[in-house]
């Protein structure tokens, strides 16, 4: 299995490690010669009646994919910048537009427009048929775009955040504060919440204004620590969840914590290392370690409820919180239905053999992941 990589992103990055410049080695244990074989998978009894639904092959995925899934529909893009938007059911082809850009960070949408960002730091914009707008961005962005109340916002590696108009490509504001020399050069938190953007900065989850950009509070979700300036990195990494009226989310190599952001205010925190985001439901908040040891909390009072060593080393992706199970993707392709209560396998299938490479995501009872190969499959779980 390769290594996962992380990059660094700021002035000394270039000095800062000797390992193809990523965080690999101090922070993930090793570069890739290193890296601990993954537990193997053990045998059954399949308790879940969730079952393969249909495959598609978009090419490349994205280099940093996201997927956006609405109740009847997945929307996700390959890297030679074709955008799809796919029926949840039967996986046809609903639209399909070319931006003629080669992707980085994608996708966002909101069921009108899409909106991506290329390999040379170019948003694009389109409908579900052809391109409406482009602009130039100053800086480099790894994080899906956020479309949302008819603007795109759009978050760089330097922490920095800029809205526009979702028809006209106008710049609305940028939003930036004076932050640590190095920043993760991972996708990080950009979401809606209510009537409010929340976005990682740092170690904190900023409450803004979508109309102005301007702070309306600040939560810390782990405390930056170290003697060095790659020990004291705690960016948040995305996917966040919301459930309700709070939200949880990882700073990175920190901890796990769930806030409530109407208040500005904390509900819980555990120290827990790691890089992917989390999923959760009303009853549990699950996350895993950069060792692949999976902890889950209830997400009211963050009391552990179990946690499991039996995916150690496996590469997982963020997890997916569904009525039925929790569902990791892991580097070797393989889908992972675990019991929410007790985090036993339930279930389990193969894809392609790639890496599934985003987190699994769901729209009525079907359940999407991508892999490295370029595989779309998708299971239906209830």
């Amino acid at each position: 299995m390769t290594a996962r990589r992380l990059s660094l992103a700021g002035s000394r990055a270039a000095s800062a490690w000797s390992c193809a410049g990523v965080l690999a080695a101090m922070l993930l244990g090793a570069c890739s010669s290193d890296r601990p074989a993954p537990s193997p998978l053990t045998a059954f009894e399949p308790r879940l009646s969730a079952q393969p639904a249909w495959k598609k092959d978009i090419g490349t995925p994205a280099a940093e994919l996201s997927v956006v899934a609405f109740r009847d529909r997945f929307v996700l893009a390959s890297r030679s910048g074709t955008v799809s938007t796919l029926d949840a059911l039967t996986g046809d082809v609903m639209s399909r537009v070319d931006t003629g850009v080669r992707l980085g960070a994608a996708v966002g949408a909101d069921g009108t427009h899409v909106a991506v960002v290329s390999q040379d730091n170019e948003l694009v914009v389109a409908d579900r048929t052809q391109v409406r707008w482009r602009v130039r961005l100053p800086a480099r962005v790894v994080t899906a775009p956020l479309v949302a109340g008819e603007r795109v916002f759009v978050q760089a590696v330097d922490r920095s955040v800029e809205a526009y108009d979702v028809l006209d490509g106008r710049k609305l504001w940028v939003y930036s504060r004076a932050g640590d020399p190095l920043a993760l050069a991972h996708p990080g938190v950009l979401m809606a919440f209510k009537d409010t953007l929340l976005v990682g900065s740092s170690a904190r989850l900023m409450a803004l204004d979508p109309l102005t950009g301007t702070v309306r509070n600040e939560m810390v979700v782990g405390q930056p620590r170290g003697t060095n300036e790659v020990e004291r990195l705690a960016d948040l990494a995305g996917p966040a969840a919301r459930v309700g009226d709070s939200v949880c989310a990882r700073s990175f190599q920190v901890a796990v914590t769930c806030l409530l952001p109407d208040r500005g205010s904390l509900l819980w925190t555990r120290p827990l290392g790691g890089f992917q985001g989390v999923g959760a439901d009303s009853d549990y908040v699950v996350a895993a370690d950069a060792s692949d040891r999976i902890s889950a909390w209830k997400r009211n009072a963050g009391d552990v409820a179990w946690s499991t060593e039996r995916l150690r080393h496996r590469g997982l992706s963020a997890p997916l919180v569904i009525s039925q199970a929790v569902v990791f993707g892991d580097a070797e392709g393989w889908l992972h239905f675990l019991s929410r209560d007790k985090g036993e396998t339930l279930q389990r299938f193969p894809t392609d053999g790639g890496a599934i490479v985003t987190a699994p995501v769901q729209a009525g009872p079907m359940v999407l992941v991508v892999t490295r190969k370029g595989g779309v499959f998708a299971f239906r779980a209830r």
